[in-house]
Order: C-alpha cells, then structure tokens, then sequence
C-alpha cells in the first residue's frame, strides 16, 4: 500500500515557508514534512510554527561526509544533504513514496498553450504523478519551472532531466552529488549508468528568480556565481558536459549536456539481428 508525503527542504526560513501555504491552497490534503538540518538556528521555530512531528531534523556534516561536494570549501549552506537525508527519513516514518519541494513556490499549475492554470486537486496530480512512476522504471519525476517554457510552450511532454522538485520512491534510492547544482549532477552521473528522471511539461511550479530571495541557496550563487555552479557538472560528467554562454538579453554561463554521449543506448538482446 502506498504512503505519500511532502517533504519540503528548508533553513533559516520558520515564518516564510510560502510552499507550505501554496499546497494548501491547491488542494493538497496530505501529509507535510518539514526536512531541517541540525546546523539551523531557527529549528525551534520551525517547531513552533508547525509541531514537533511534523519539524525533522537531521545530521548535515554526517550526510556531508557521504557525498562528493566536488569542492573543498567546507561550506554546507547547501541543499544536496537534505535531498539525500530525505530517503533514511521517509524510511523511518515508514512512507513509501514522497516529493522533495523547496520552500519558496507561490504557484503550482497546469501548462498549456493557453498558459498557465492554477491547480485545484492536488492530491489527484500527485496520485497521477505516483501512479507513472510506479508503473515504470523512473527514478524521479519533476514539475517544470517556468523557465522551461521561456521561448513559448513547445506542447505537453516529458524531458529527459529533474530539477527542483522530486517525485521519489523510497526503494528506489539514488544519491544526489556535488554542493551545488546537484540536480543536474544526479541525472547526468545516473544517466550514463542508466537511469532515467523525468520533467512532466504539462505540470509546471514557479519560485522567485535565483539570487533574488533571502537565505537558501541565494548566498552560495551570489558568492561563485554561475560559472562555479555549472562548471560542478562538468567535473562529474567531462564526457557529455561542458560550460556555454546562454541567454541574449541577460547572457550567462550554463552547463549544456550532450545527451548522445550520456545515456547509453543498448539494444534489448530479444531485439538484436544475430547475423548483424
């Protein structure tokens, strides 16, 4: 039988968890969790705010000793430790399936080529969402951003890639890397041995623009700035990553994935020409 829950990744932020409200308002009846480390001063805040059991704390150095950060900074205002923290959590509160979020979405909606709509039932979305990921071999599934849709919505479809929110399976580990951009990281290395994340373009959610919102992450783009960030992917994929200048307007450097030299393409053995 599937348990579901939300989990929604945050620090320093008790009295400004938009996500919190944004699911309420979109029908989602089920359970909330909020995943803190124990390096945030503002825990008991947070457990204030929204009661002692729905506030998990975990360890952040030891999760950080896991894991390549793909750096030597020692700096773990970060998010990859609670993303990877999220499975030993779910597993202990006994939940089957559950969605990383972060802290700071004002919309969740359906796309289209009319626009964006507000989505009402929630808890039907996400039941559709689980229902795909179960009858499949999927890692994860994600909402789009709004910026997936920059240049004009291009039809309802999945993309080979996950970022920001995860759908996840509790038994279907996988282990996010590098301090920063550990999205991309994560698909890209899982990629190349195999496995396969989603972005669902029909289901979109919004946040303030990166390096425009106190806390968070906003610190660590603001200090290394773009380049550091997508450079983080090339260390862990050299092979199929690289560093490139995107945008027009407002250009800036972004990682580009060759997605022909990262996910391997074999030939189910019941389908090959044996006289090939």
């Amino acid at each position: 039988m599937r348990k579901f829950a939300a989990f929604i990744l945050t620090h320093g932020r008790p009295d400004n968890v938009v996500t919190y409200k944004t699911l309420r308002a979109c029908g989602y009846t089920g359970d909330v969790f909020f995943i803190v480390d124990n390096e945030d001063a503002t825990v008991d805040r947070y457990r204030a705010n929204f009661g002692a059991k729905r506030v998990i704390v975990f360890d952040k150095k030891a999760h950080a000793d896991k894991i390549d950060e793909a750096n030597n900074f020692d700096n773990r205002n970060v998010i990859v430790h609670a993303r990877n923290a999220s499975f030993d959590i779910a597993e202990s509160l006994g939940v089957t399936h559950f969605v990383q979020l972060d802290d700071d979405y004002h919309f969740f909606g359906f796309r289209g080529n009319d626009g964006a709509k507000t989505i009402r039932r929630m808890d039907a979305v996400f039941d559709e969402v689980l229902d795909f990921l179960d009858s499949t071999p999927t890692l994860s599934v994600a909402f789009a951003q709004g910026g997936d849709s920059i240049g004009g919505f291009s039809g309802v479809k999945m993309k080979r890639k996950a970022m920001n929110s995860f759908f996840c399976r509790t038994d279907r580990r996988f282990t996010f890397l590098g301090s920063i951009n550990e999205d991309v990281n994560t698909y890209v290395v899982e990629g190349t041995r195999g496995g396969i994340f989603f972005t669902f373009t029909g289901l979109q959610l919004n946040q303030p623009m990166t390096q425009t919102n106190d806390g968070g992450m906003t610190d660590i783009y603001l200090k290394h700035g773009t380049y550091f960030k997508s450079f983080t992917s090339v260390l862990f994929c050299p092979s199929s990553v690289r560093v490139a200048m995107m945008g027009i307007n407002f250009p800036r450097m972004h990682h580009t994935i060759d997605w022909r030299a990262t996910c391997p393409k074999i030939v189910p053995h019941h389908i090959r020409r044996l006289d090939a």
